[in-house]
């Protein structure tokens, strides 16, 4: 594989992660690794590595620029926006920083795994645990499967004439240990042992098996199971200890990878979303094709006190319900919002939504509302999707928690008109301000008078009837606001202005003016 370069770094995670403040020796230098800084142990000399200046504030990181040129790495990274530039340049070592509030081992991770992860194979990124599983099995003796915590078979042997049970034929089909009490309290021994187990038979015609936790510092990442029918290799033990050390590499790595995938999709989702990104790339980077809607979930919790942290766990079950749904899919959480992309056709669009808001609200504790914007052709149109998806957002509430843009068009669309008649001065002027000020001034009830008399097709008798008084006092009213005010209710076009006005920008509807 190629030398990974800066600028292929930034390809992959630049942008809204990680940002670029300088790079004077240019973007083709080589990236050999992410080391993380200590403050108590000298820097080591490693020529394109990148420093993590972990435990420095970015304004004060300036001497550190120096002693990583004098090591010859390529570059350093800071957290937040301060970062010494000037020394930077004068040193010709590059400058990056990730977001104020990136834990430094997620920062490392992003950066690692962009380095040095090999792209993903299609069997999910554990391609070489099946060459590892057969490496086991060929130097014990004994077919071997490799899993993860939750007892999922990651990768299976598959050296010939080797002995298996019904077990092990069940879990291969299923690619999941079979439920048992029994094996819950093997794997619960298992997990708290620190040294490979050697496990007796759960039944009638199913052999006994040899296993090892496999771990990373204190995280337990799986599990390596031999089948043992009494005839393994006498150090079978030392051979699953050096599997599971290996095992535990692969795992890693292969973590890695998919948290760089995800980043990069939730990357270019965002720029498709915001209607930068070219539809055609971007349809084969997300798997998606044809027809889609975007849907927009919020968390409806003004001033909630841990929202940086619920955010992200409503994007975990918005994301784990469409892949339940949908198999791989476009999820991403843009500023308190997360956005998904929907495939058409829609007509369980919305029942999908009122799922996630159900489970979302009950999970997380706290109300959640969504909002569907219009189905459009492809990729290219969902700028405009995500734009009505947020207009139903400000439209939600306890008693329309979810809904679609067809369902609140009228109301969007007052809501749209709203924002472009305030934002330009000549339609904000006119008859209705004095309407109002009059009101104000004489304790009057002109204005709602005004509008139910339009909503009722400028019949006084419908007016009165919506105002609850008599029909004498609606055309009493009418006639002060001719002669008082001199409005020209005759002109069509001054009633249909003035409608306008008093509904939309003075906030007037039906249910202000039914009192």
């Amino acid at each position: 594989m190629d030398a990974c370069t800066l600028g292929d770094l930034l390809d992959a995670v630049g942008g809204t992660s990680v940002r670029l403040h300088t790079a004077p020796a240019g973007l083709a230098v080589p990236v050999t690794e992410a080391l993380l800084h200590d403050a108590h142990a000298p820097l080591p000399q490693a020529p394109g590595a990148l420093l993590l200046a972990v435990g420095v504030r970015a304004a004060a990181a300036g001497p550190l620029v120096r002693a990583v040129a004098e090591a010859g790495m390529t570059g350093l990274v800071v957290r937040g926006p301060d970062g010494p530039t000037a020394e930077a340049q004068t040193y010709g070592v590059a400058l990056l920083s990730v977001a104020e509030d990136t834990a430094w081992h997620r920062a490392h991770l992003l950066l690692a795994s962009a380095i040095g992860a090999r792209p993903v194979p299609a069997t999910g990124g554990h391609g070489d645990l099946f060459a590892l599983a057969d490496a086991i099995a060929a130097a014990t003796g004994g077919a071997t499967a490799v899993e993860d915590p939750r007892q999922r078979i990651l990768a299976y042997s598959t050296v010939p004439g080797q002995p298996v049970d019904e077990d092990r034929r069940q879990g291969i089909l299923g690619l999941r240990v079979p439920a048992d009490v029994e094996n819950t309290e093997q794997y619960r021994m298992l997990f708290a042992a620190d040294r490979p187990l050697r496990l007796p038979a759960l039944g009638d015609g199913v052999l006994p098996r040899l296993a090892v936790a496999v771990r990373a510092g204190g995280e337990t990442l799986g599990s390596v199971w031999v089948v043992d029918d009494g005839t393994l290799a006498a150090d079978a033990e030392e051979t699953l200890v050096q599997g599971a050390s290996t095992a535990a590499l692969l795992l890693l790595r292969a973590r890695a990878a998919q948290e760089l995938a995800r980043h990069q999709n939730s990357d270019l989702l965002r720029r498709v979303l915001e209607g930068t990104a070219d539809a055609a790339t971007s349809a084969v980077g997300l798997g998606v094709e044809g027809p889609v809607r975007v849907a927009a979930f919020v968390l409806d919790a003004a001033g909630l006190p841990d929202a940086e942290q619920t955010g992200p766990r409503l994007l975990d079950v918005v994301r784990l319900q469409c892949a339940a749904r949908y198999g791989r899919h476009a999820c991403v959480l843009v500023d308190g919002v997360v956005y998904a992309l929907l495939p058409a056709p829609g007509a369980r669009h919305r029942r999908l939504a009122e799922d996630i808001v159900a489970r979302a609200g009950q999970s997380l504790r706290v109300p959640v509302r969504a909002g569907l914007g219009e189905v459009v052709a492809g990729l290219g149109e969902v700028a405009g999707s995500r734009a009505d998806a947020d207009l139903v957002l400000r439209l939600l509430g306890p008693s329309l928690p979810v809904a679609t843009i067809d369902e609140v068009r009228p109301r969007v669309t007052l809501l749209r008109l709203a924002e472009v008649l305030g934002a330009q001065r000549e339609l904000t002027e006119g008859s209705w301000r004095r309407v109002l000020a009059y009101d104000e001034e004489h304790g009057t009830d002109h204005a709602r008078t005004l509008v139910c008399w339009f909503d009722a097709g400028c019949d006084s008798a419908g007016a009165a009837k919506l105002l609850a008084v008599h029909p004498n006092t609606c055309r009493y009213r009418l006639k002060q606001v001719r002669q008082q005010l001199g409005i020209d209710l005759d002109d069509p076009d001054e009633r249909l202005v003035l409608w306008l006005q008093l509904r939309v920008l003075a906030g007037l509807g039906p249910r202000a003016a039914d009192g």
